[in-house]
């Protein structure tokens, strides 16, 4: 976090309010306390006005990474923002193993970038989620 100035910060925490919150209507403490553990690491894509578009974070758990919090703004799904995020971090995991919880409808999206489902599908705050691994 400490690479994250107080209005970028501020911009992410936003984002993935907007976009899990009130668009996908779920209501659950987005803060979970694990964004300011020492070994996260926050990416994020900004628009010409430098507000932050599309974010993800990387965690580190105690035999994985788990890579979470994907989101992009309605304004630009489309524009390979998400590509952009995922190739950074998938970069930086390297050979390490690293999972995530994909939302169902977008399993062939994380495909392209090696990872597989390992358990069944689950429904998280009304949203069907399958876990894949890499």
């Amino acid at each position: 976090m400490a690479d994250l100035d107080p209005v970028t910060l501020y911009g992410i925490l936003r984002l993935r309010v907007d976009v899990f919150v009130v668009e996908q209507e779920c209501a659950y403490p987005e803060l979970d306390g694990r964004d300011a553990e020492p070994a996260t690491l926050h990416y994020w894509c900004v628009d010409e006005s430098g507000t932050p578009i599309a974010t993800a974070r990387l965690l580190t758990d105690e035999f994985e990474l788990r890579i979470g919090r994907v989101c992009v703004h309605g304004d630009h799904r489309g524009e390979g923002v998400t590509r952009v995020l995922l190739d950074r971090i998938v970069a930086d995991i390297g050979d390490r193993t690293s999972v995530l919880d994909a939302q169902a409808h977008l399993e062939q999206m994380y495909a392209r970038w090696g990872y597989t489902a390992y358990g069944p599908e689950f429904v998280e705050d009304g949203i069907p989620h399958i876990p894949m691994r890499r």
